[in-house]
Parts: structure tokens; C-alpha cells; sequence
């Protein structure tokens, strides 16, 4: 499930899941474009990936603005040649109930989280389309997106939406040898929530999963290299779920 001298875009890769990504991805021998709001902290990724002997480049990308993705994509062509393996990371959310969600919150999500993914596929799709290399996109989603929890509603919305846009965009792209599959990872141990997990509220969670723990980031890299690699080649309109079981049990 290697990659190698495969050009690769992942966004919203300044932190979290999104430089582990590029960081596997680069380590499996592709080039990768490490691209985020935060270009500083893409720049710090993608020289830790260079530092480690992989190659990445740094580019700035807004996902839900047009004009930034297509100036990103201009760069990263100048810069790799093209993309051949689209990861769709960049996501964010709000806590809150439906009844005290602004408009302006519920905005924010769907326009990073959904709108953002669009933006980001169609122009890397064409872009394949006329190369005439084919090639495999990797939406992020989330078992959210397939199941139901409360005061995270426009995130489930948003990632029950993508889901639906990758199995569309498999049956239409199908045609120019471009695979679309979604990766939904369950409850993932990171930085960020690592606190919240520790609390009686995120014990209580972490029960309620089947094998009775928080999923690892490396627990994403084999799904991840599956979907994105010529390891899957005969894999498109899937939706993975990667979450110890967590689907199978009340969210």
C-alpha cells in the first residue's frame, strides 16, 4: 500500500489528523502538498517531513474560498507537477445545541466542512480529468456522519452530506479513473481532546465503545493508504468506518 512517486494534497494539515496524514503519505514515498489556513505551521510540518527524508512542500489554502483553491492548485502544479491522491481533512465544529446554534456558526461548518470539500474535489478531479491520470480522492467524514449524538448537529449534518457528495462523485468521476471513497474515523485520541477524554464525561464515552478505547491516529494509516494507494484500485462510492465498533453501540 505504498504510494511512491505519487503527488499528494491534504488539507487542513497544520495539526492534527491532516499532518499525520501528510506525514504518512510522505513517509509511503509521495509527495506531498501540506496545505492549511496556517501556512507557519504548514511550513513547520512539511520541514519535519523533509528533515525525516520525504518530500512535501507548504501551500497556503483556504478550502472554502474559490479563488484561494485555485491559486493553491496553481502552486502545487508549478511546484509538483500535479495531484494524483486528494485527502479532504479540513474540518471544524461547533458545540452546541441546535436551539442556541447561530446562523453564523452553522455557516462556518458547512462552508469549511462541506462546501470547502466540494471546492477542493472539483478542482483537483478536473485537473486529473485532463491529465488524463486518473487518481484517488479520500474525503474525511466521521461516524457522525452515520450516526446521531447530541450538540454537534451542522458538524453531523456536514459530515452526512459528504458522504452522500463521495458516493455521487464516484458514480460520475468513475469514468476518468478517479476513485472517491470516504474515510469516517470514530473517536480519535489527539492534542485537542485529549483532556476532555480524561474527564468522567470522556470516560463515559470511551465505555460505550465496543473495544473500550480511543482510536490511535496510527489506527488510520492502513484505511487511509488502502483508499488512497493502487492497493484499492477497485474500491469507489465506499464509506469506511474506522471507530472500534462504535457504530455498532448507542453514540
Amino acid at each position: 500500500m505504498r504510494v511512491d512517486g505519487k503527488r499528494a494534497l491534504v488539507t487542513g494539515a497544520s495539526g492534527g489528523l491532516g499532518a499525520h496524514f501528510a506525514t504518512i503519505l510522505a513517509q509511503s514515498g509521495a509527495h506531498v502538498a501540506v496545505a492549511a489556513r496556517r501556512v507557519a505551521d504548514c511550513e513547520k510540518i512539511a520541514s519535519s517531513i523533509v528533515a525525516k527524508g520525504g518530500r512535501a512542500t507548504p501551500v497556503r489554502l483556504d478550502v472554502a474560498d474559490q479563488a484561494s483553491v485555485s491559486e493553491a492548485l496553481k502552486d502545487i502544479v508549478s511546484a509538483m507537477g500535479g495531484v494524483d491522491i486528494l485527502i479532504n481533512n479540513a474540518g471544524i465544529a461547533n458545540t452546541a445545541p441546535w436551539l442556541s446554534t447561530s446562523e453564523e456558526a452553522y455557516d462556518a461548518v458547512l462552508d469549511t466542512n462541506l462546501k470547502g470539500a466540494f471546492l477542493v474535489a472539483k478542482a483537483v478531479a478536473a485537473s486529473m480529468r485532463d491529465a488524463g491520470t486518473g487518481g484517488s480522492i479520500v474525503n474525511i467524514a466521521s461516524i457522525l456522519g452515520l450516526g446521531v449524538t447530541g450538540q454537534v448537529g451542522p458538524y453531523a449534518v456536514s459530515k452526512a452530506a459528504l458522504i452522500q457528495m463521495t458516493k455521487s462523485m464516484a458514480l460520475e468521476w468513475a469514468r476518468f479513473s478517479i476513485r472517491v471513497n470516504a474515510l469516517c474515523p470514530g473517536y480519535v485520541e489527539t492534542d485537542i481532546n485529549r483532556d476532555f477524554f480524561a474527564t468522567e464525561a470522556g470516560t463515559a464515552i470511551i465505555r460505550r465503545i465496543p473495544q473500550r478505547r480511543l482510536g490511535q491516529m496510527n489506527d488510520l494509516d492502513a484505511p487511509l493508504l488502502l483508499l488512497a494507494s493502487d492497493a484499492g484500485s477497485y474500491i469507489t462510492g465506499t464509506t469506511l468506518a474506522v471507530d472500534g465498533g462504535h457504530l455498532l453501540a448507542p453514540l
